[in-house]
């Protein structure tokens, strides 16, 4: 009797009441799935249908199913019957492959241990290959960019993203296709994935010959971008927080007379009476509709802040509650996060309850002519992250916490799109498989004001772009801790603004050091107010560096467009590490602190405090233009390169973009 099943796309095996099923699932590709008892689930938290037809051969105790350049093959021998995966590229060579049971070890590549419910723990688990790669995995706070051997959480936090994809140097991709809380470990001798409640394994692998075609074919099943809107490519202007309607509209006016172009003014948190009203207070914000048109005036388009908490005070809790629009608590008292009062988030992975938040916005900031929505908090962020203790509308937080903010994202996307609007961007401060799709621009969250941290940055955004998120930006020059007065934050800011004009989106933000303590009109405390942070806030020397710069953000808004556009048709990350363009020179994989801006521009940020110099590769197959000076250098070498407090290296491959020589 055999252990094998098939159809036209998928392979099974069953024994000992396990069902394992390999699908094919795009080009080149698989999708995973394993229970251990009873029937699979099909659906898909995350891949679009991509199925494609395959090529099975089916023997007694070996099976093979062939889809393009990939291949997987079955092996049920050895001890135990226990069924081995080891999946093959074009040449026949092994990519990945699960571990063997290990004789009288009797381990198991496919570990499901019950919980009392009957959902599971699940442990995957892998050979490693010590020589290989690893790059993706979305967004954590430090600076390794290969991330052999590194110990990953799979949840979000406040600056974390957890999106589950790697490219590997060994030519494949990989996605655990699974929003439980877990962790990772791509260990020297196994790679061990592991959730901590779930109903099933799956996941989806991919092979390709270059990082560009991997990327192609990942961002084909979990979605593409949509073509950023004419206001995402130029300068954004933000901190904590414009208070009121006269500060807004002075900082405009500004910038308006100045003839400095600003794309995005952005309104913080607190603008409303209490978190979950989704309205300005009429205190502080008297004529909204007269503000927003007189940015748009000056060419300005506005943006607001939403939080998901709904304070218990809220007008709107009590609905909410009694909808079941909140996400749950399961034990001890209902508050989810304690800030300027008690308050729980609302379900975003509940349909009724997106569809009432983004009502609620359209009518009290859509109908003043504001279309451009900053989802903060979203991952979310619960002030002890007790991911046990919640519950939302598509089950534990445990098991599917993780799509929490995609589905805050499409909320809002969706209710854009009914509305009419089809130029859609909302600044978003976490995502998940699939989230770019939704319009969303992710930030790096509230990091701190330090070199350390901007190096960080460097670091999560090439990972996050070869996440499939190819819309993302930091707060220039850190979020906490940065005093505008102080001589070693004004040198970090002017480093940080260089790099941020060369990332996909440019944005200034942070809570400035001094902070001012603010009342409401009956003399309630609120959120403070940081201290200026436009660009003439530093000083005379600091504001031509930066005003400089913005021009030539400007300067390259065409280019910038087609990097957008090339991110909307092939999923091509717009910030890209150096191998994704070279995958053939060796020291390209190693860089963790240069990099390109979409293929032709090299950027190279001093990282260092008060450095003037810094060592750049510059790779083989291409000659290299200083865009400082104008000078030529060959590929295949690394230089120093001397850059003063006004600019920074960048280097044009082969002599394109030339209208930035003498500019940076």
């Amino acid at each position: 009797m055999s252990f094998f099943t098939h159809g036209h796309d998928f392979l099974e095996y069953h024994n000992g009441g396990e069902t394992l099923r390999i699908t094919s699932w795009g080009e080149s590709s698989f999708r995973v799935t394993s229970v251990p008892n009873g029937p699979l689930d099909l659906n898909s938290h995350a891949l679009l249908l991509q199925k494609t037809s395959a090529t099975i051969n089916i023997d007694d105790e070996v099976a093979e199913i062939s889809n393009g350049q990939i291949s997987a093959v079955i092996d049920t021998r050895g001890w135990n019957s226990s069924a081995v995966i080891t999946f093959y590229n074009d040449k026949k060579e092994p990519i990945l492959k699960e571990i063997n049971g290990g004789g009288a070890l009797v381990k198991k590549a496919r570990f499901f241990k019950a919980h009392i419910g009957g959902d599971f723990h699940l442990k995957a688990t892998f050979e490693a290959n010590p020589n290989e790669k690893i790059y993706g995995m979305g967004q954590y706070q430090q600076d390794i960019l290969d991330l052999k051997g590194c110990n990953i959480e799979l949840a979000h936090r406040n600056s974390q993203a957890s999106i589950p994809f790697y490219v590997s140097s060994l030519g494949y991709g990989f996605l655990w296709h699974n929003p439980a809380i877990g962790s990772v470990s791509f260990g020297n001798n196994t790679t061990e994935w592991r959730a901590d409640s779930t109903k099933q394994l799956d996941y989806w692998i991919t092979v390709g010959d270059t990082p560009a075609k991997i990327e192609e074919q990942y961002s084909a099943v979990t979605g593409r971008a949509p073509m950023m809107p004419e206001y995402g490519l130029g300068f954004w202007q933000c901190k904590l927080r414009y208070h009121n309607q006269a500060q807004v509209l002075e900082v405009a006016r500004e910038y308006h007379r100045r003839n400095i172009p600003v794309d995005v003014f952005v309104i913080d948190y607190y603008h409303w009476p209490r978190c979950g009203d989704f309205c300005f207070d009429e205190a502080a914000f008297p004529d909204p509709k007269a503000m927003v048109d007189e940015l748009k005036s000056y060419g300005m388009e506005v943006m607001v802040s939403v939080w998901p908490q709904i304070d218990w005070r809220s007008e709107n809790f009590q609905e909410m509650y009694q909808k079941g629009l909140l996400v749950q608590t399961d034990r001890g008292l209902n508050v989810q996060m304690s800030f300027h009062g008690n308050n729980v988030f609302y379900d975003a992975t509940n349909p009724q309850a997106r569809q009432y938040v983004w009502e609620k916005c359209y009518e009290n900031y859509g109908k003043h002519g504001i279309k451009l929505f900053w989802l903060d908090e979203a991952e979310p962020e619960f002030t002890t992250y007790d991911f046990d203790n919640y519950r939302y509308f598509e089950g534990s937080v445990l098991q599917v916490g993780n799509i929490y903010p995609r589905e805050y994202a499409r909320g809002f996307f969706e209710g854009q799109k009914k509305s009419g609007q089809n130029d859609i961007i909302n600044l978003v401060r976490c995502a998940w498989v699939g989230s770019q799709q939704y319009g969303t621009l992710i930030w790096s969250g509230d990091i701190h004001s330090t070199y350390e941290d901007f190096r960080n940055q460097i670091v999560a955004g090439l990972h996050m772009g070869l996440s499939g998120i190819p819309w993302w930006t930091t707060d220039i020059g850190g979020f906490h801790g940065g005093n505008i007065y102080d001589k070693d934050f004004q040198n970090l800011l002017i480093r940080w603004f260089q790099f941020g004009t060369f990332c996909p989106v440019m944005r200034l933000h942070g809570s400035r050091i001094p902070h001012e303590e603010l009342f409401k009109a009956n003399g309630e405390p609120t959120e403070w107010t940081g201290a200026p942070n436009e660009i003439w806030s530093y000083g005379e020397d600091n504001y031509q560096i930066m005003k400089k710069f913005i021009h030539i953000r400007e300067a390259m808004r065409d280019y910038t467009r087609q990097l957008m556009a090339d991110a909307h048709q092939s999923g091509a990350p717009v910030m890209r590490a150096m191998f994704y363009e070279f995958p053939d020179e060796k020291v390209a994989w190693e860089l963790a602190t240069q990099y390109m801006y979409g293929p032709d521009i090299l950027v190279a940020p001093i990282v260092e405090a008060y450095l003037t110099t810094r060592q750049v590769f510059l790779p083989s197959g291409s000659s290299w233009t200083e865009a400082h000076t104008g000078d030529i250098f060959e590929g295949g070498q690394w230089l120093e390169v001397t850059a003063d407090i006004n600019t920074l290296p960048i280097f044009l491959r082969d002599g394109k973009q030339h209208y930035l020589i003498g500019l940076v």
